[in-house]
């Protein structure tokens, strides 16, 4: 129990204090020994994929111990990232009595190793646990999709989950309307508050700064702490956005400046039963309301959120109207534009801190990120409040999660 105190203060130095459960509207919920919370959640700067900070090292994820269990999201590391997460593990200073898994549901890996951590706790298996999301898109890159049944050409559907994501944004753009132009103004929207939020200190709170090495050009070796996302571009204008060529196909509308960056990162969230954490005395940062899965046609993976998101919203029986902020993962500008114009949410409630055109998409990384930057933003704005984590999937799928801030 002791350790478990300590733990939570290297997670979240600066929360130190109790959490209140303020009411607030016909949407507001009653509180259970059975919630699942959310303790806290850190994660290093974003960096660019074999050009960043963190092009030379492999990212360690973030454990815990006795009734705890960590679930890491990971897709791209050999043997599923399970040799990552244990040598982490270890590395991390934990027992070898202390269980690690890793997941892999491609861009929504860090939020399914939550999902995961939920169910166990509801399970009463563990008490707490800690979801993380890692990947070092330096180190593996997307492309071959190793071996495959033979018959995977004998289905439309098993084939269409192999065509690449660009050609998937794409297809949406064309089948749903999507303009070049939409897609470009939703990107510069994402560099211009990213931009903003960087330079008003607001990552800060949520970023763990990370010592490592990186080789200069002149090939000299030398120390630097990384605590900046670098993939963030203040300049980024509509004219330059427009000079860009179609990456994927020569008469296409999908770019490097409106898709998401590859990337290097981790991420980790703390999560427990109340029960659990109250009696640890430590802080309720959220409340983890729902969650959903859904799937959708592969040809066209982006328009995921847009199905799972009124699946979460339903089971925590709220409407779009009720939440406050959503994170939604910018895999291409798009698929974002579409899923938000689908579901009628004001741009305003969209990713108010930018996002992954603009930070980074480090694939098994990026839910653990959302959760981390959605909580955060929830806390900044001092009262209770709902917010939306959701991603698409490739091969064709959606997830989504209802958080809940109690208030100050």
């Amino acid at each position: 129990m002791h350790r478990l105190k300590v733990i939570s203060g290297h997670l979240s130095p600066a929360y130190r204090r109790d959490l209140g459960r303020a009411e607030c509207g016909a949407a507001a919920r009653s509180s259970s020994p059975e919630d699942v919370v959310v303790v806290h959640g850190r994660r290093t700067a974003v960096g660019k994929a074999k050009r960043g900070a963190f092009k030379v090292r492999h990212l360690n994820v973030l454990c815990v111990l006795s009734r705890v269990l960590l679930s890491a999201g990971n897709v791209l590391q050999p043997g599923a990232g399970a040799l990552l997460a244990r040598v982490a593990h270890f590395l991390s200073g934990f027992p070898e009595t202390v269980p690690v898994y890793t997941v892999n549901r491609q861009c929504s890996s860090g939020l399914q190793a939550l999902f995961n951590i939920a169910g166990a706790i509801r399970s009463r298996s563990i008490d707490l646990g800690l979801a993380c999301g890692v990947e070092s898109m330096s180190l593996r890159s997307v492309g071959n999709p190793g071996d495959l049944s033979s018959r995977l050409m004998d289905n439309d559907k098993a084939r269409d989950c192999i065509i690449p994501m660009g050609i998937t944004s794409e297809n949406v753009a064309e089948r749903f309307g999507v303009s070049r132009e939409k897609q470009d103004a939703f990107a510069l929207s994402s560099q211009l508050k990213a931009a903003r939020a960087q330079n008003s200190g607001l990552f800060e709170q949520e970023i763990v700064p990370v010592n490592t090495k990186i080789v200069d050009d002149d090939g000299k070796e030398r120390q630097v702490t990384v605590a900046k996302d670098d993939g963030i571009r203040a300049g980024t204008t509509l004219a330059g956005l427009a000079k860009l060529r179609p990456a994927f196909k020569p008469d296409g509308s999908t770019t490097a400046g409106n898709s998401s960056q590859v990337s290097d990162g981790a991420a980790a969230v703390l999560i427990g039963r109340r029960s659990a954490v109250e009696a640890l005395g430590l802080p309720v940062l959220g409340v983890l309301r729902a969650s959903a899965v859904v799937g959708v046609p592969p040809d066209v993976m982006g328009i995921g959120p847009a199905f799972a998101i009124p699946a979460a919203l339903q089971q925590a029986g709220l409407t779009v109207d009720d939440i406050d902020v959503f994170e939604i993962n910018e895999a291409f500008a798009s698929q974002a534009v579409y899923c938000v114009e689908k579901l009628g949410i004001p741009l305003e409630k969209v990713n108010p801190n930018g996002g992954a055109i603009a930070l980074g998409h480090p694939l098994g990384c990026t839910g653990a990120r959302q959760v981390v930057t959605l909580l955060n933003e929830l806390r900044r704005r001092g009262k209770r409040a709902y917010g939306v984590v959701s991603m698409c999937i490739g091969t064709g799928m959606g997830a989504a999660a209802v958080f809940e801030y109690p208030g100050p």
